[in-house]
């Protein structure tokens, strides 16, 4: 076995960023060539990353950018497993590197990232996910704004609103990180998912023990105040001001949401 100088392990591990142990056993299987012992850092990071897909990945971090103009915007999330390596600077270079590519080339730019995903899972010892990616481009008079939650910037949303003031647009983003709609409006709720919600309250003891004539009246309005005003973003109380619904406040100002995408690394 070839004899493995201090200054060609210290070398290894500054081109790789293995631990020292890890980039001697590495030099002395490959008899002190640094080339190889890379390859062969490399393929045993990947495996290690493979067995690692399973684990929960909580921790990261969402980012985007959009144009000075709001014609364009992009959002990713990428999940680690701890808060420390969710501050790493590689990590953080790798999540950048992943917004770039979806800017550049929308989410399909991803994939194509997945080999370096597995050797920074391996470098840094943990699941590493891109757990989602979006890029609007504005349409018929449409803004792009976007807003990542501090100080831990897990959960983003990038919106595309057309009409009303130039601040609503970060604002909606601001109300949709918060209350997680699933729908924009009530004409966007699949009917057979009403209809089950209908079915559940119209056979719950809290309606079977009204008058049966009162009961449908009963039955709608809960669904506006349980169903229609928790999932639908027009619906939902404006967290700005909750005397209002978003639909309201998008009336006031003549303006629409016409899509939008949330990420929440938390679950």
């Amino acid at each position: 076995m070839a004899e493995i100088s201090a200054a060609l392990v210290k070398e290894l591990r500054d081109r790789t960023g293995a631990g020292m142990m890890e980039c001697k056993r590495a030099l002395q299987e490959t008899n002190g060539d640094v080339e190889s012992a890379i390859v062969l850092l490399r393929e045993r990071g990947m495996a290690t990353a493979s067995k690692r897909a399973g684990r929960e990945t909580t921790e990261g971090r969402v980012a985007h950018r959009t144009a000075g103009d709001a014609s364009r915007g992009s959002m990713v999330a990428v999940g680690c497993e701890t808060e420390p390596v969710s501050k790493n600077e590689e990590f953080l270079g790798f999540v950048e590197q992943v917004l770039a590519a979806v800017e550049a080339g929308g989410v399909e730019a991803v994939a194509p990232l997945d080999e370096a995903r597995l050797e920074l899972a391996g470098k840094l010892g943990e699941n590493i996910v891109v757990a989602g990616a979006a890029r609007f481009e504005a349409v018929d008079g449409g803004r792009i704004d976007a807003y990542a939650h501090p100080p831990a910037n897990k959960l983003g949303v990038l919106v595309q609103v057309r009409g009303g003031s130039m601040e609503l647009g970060r604002k909606a983003a601001m109300h949709i990180a918060a209350s997680a709609p699933q729908w924009i409006g009530r004409a966007d709720v699949p009917e057979e998912m009403v209809q089950a919600e209908r079915e559940i309250y119209a056979n719950s003891d809290e309606v079977q023990s009204k008058p049966e004539q009162a009961r449908d009246k009963i039955v709608e309005g809960m669904l506006n105040k349980r169903f229609f005003a928790a999932h639908v973003l027009t619906e939902q109380p404006w967290i700005h001001d909750t005397a209002k619904s978003v639909g309201q406040v998008l009336t006031d100002e003549g303006a629409e949401v016409l899509e939008y995408e949330r990420f929440s690394l938390a679950g």
